[in-house]
């Protein structure tokens, strides 16, 4: 009897850690799996060239860096484009090197046009030169992208016009929605908005999502 109690106690501990070691197996498998589609993604923007806008004083560094990153990890060759050349300073003190300005700017060059905001935004890049950006990349059906405040420089460029689209505001300043609404768009309360290649986002703490929105446009 204790014979058999052992066998049966020895063959029960057997399946379980063939069990266990079938299971470990087949989580390799999926992650492996998982790890090649992750790669394959991570380079689908390949040969794909951005534009990223900022002011050159006191643009918001999330909306800058974190798309960046987003964007360059999916392949995509980035210009960082302002007012004039050399090292920009955003509202937290991060610098970002502005390789081209306003005049050397070439919509046609690029796949996509991002805006960036912060309080630099609305006092440096709402302007003809940037309603006229704005105006060269939807005309030539580039994707364009802006977030924070810069939605309302879109809006001003007359091209969120019957547009599903969103913008930063706080409890305290409604004033970007009215500006989005007085030019046609149609105002949501979302994080991120998505209206056919248009791309507005409401700020910093949706920095990546809005990254990656770009990157599904593109690919």
């Amino acid at each position: 009897m204790k014979k058999t109690l052992i066998l049966f106690v020895m063959l029960i501990i057997v399946i379980i850690v063939v069990s266990l070691i079938y299971k470990d197996q087949i989580f390799k498998i999926q992650n492996k799996e998982k790890q090649i589609i992750m790669n394959k993604n991570l380079q689908n923007l390949v040969g794909k060239k951005i534009a990223i806008i900022i002011a050159f004083r006191d643009f918001r560094d999330e909306e800058y860096f974190i798309p960046k990153e987003v964007l360059e990890k999916s392949g995509a060759e980035i210009t960082t484009v302002s007012a004039e050349k050399g090292i920009a300073v955003g509202l937290q003190g991060g610098e970002a090197n502005v390789e081209i300005d306003f005049s050397e700017l070439k919509v046609s060059d690029f796949d996509a046009i991002v805006f960036v905001g912060g309080p630099g935004a609305s006092k440096y890049l709402d302007n003809e030169t940037s309603y006229k950006i704005a105006e060269d990349a939807v005309f030539q059906g580039k994707v364009l992208a802006a977030i924070c405040i810069s939605p309302t420089i879109l809006a001003k460029a007359g091209v969120l016009s019957g547009k599903k689209a969103t913008v930063w505001s706080s409890p305290l300043d409604k004033s970007a929605i009215k500006i989005l609404k007085e030019n046609g768009a149609i105002y949501q309360k979302e994080k991120v908005v998505v209206d056919g290649r248009i791309i507005t986002a409401d700020g910093p703490l949706s920095a990546k999502e809005f990254g990656e929105a770009v990157v599904s446009l593109l690919q």
